[in-house]
């Protein structure tokens, strides 16, 4: 039997991971870019730049949003309610 899933098919809170994973990233590079002044020796950046930072905390409560979406669709999907979109 086949499976009725299409492979390109995105699952409930897939966008939502894949979005936090890009944040938690971007926000990662801030940190080592604004720690790496420190490290060095040399003039620290502004403190705006380390709001920077924030987007690794963002990044991670955005993905975690994510997989609890995703475990809600398939406990409802489990329990035989609603189609996954």
């Amino acid at each position: 039997m086949r499976d009725k899933t299409r492979t390109n098919s995105a699952a409930a809170g897939d966008r939502l991971i894949r979005a936090g994973a890009v944040v938690f990233f971007a926000g990662a590079v801030a940190t080592l870019v604004t720690v790496a002044p420190l490290l060095l020796g040399t003039k620290p950046f502004p403190t705006y730049m380390f709001g920077l930072s924030m987007l690794m905390g963002v990044g991670f409560l955005v993905a975690a949003a994510g997989v609890l979406q995703s475990a809600a669709a398939g406990r409802r999907q489990a329990r035989g309610g609603s189609q996954p979109s």
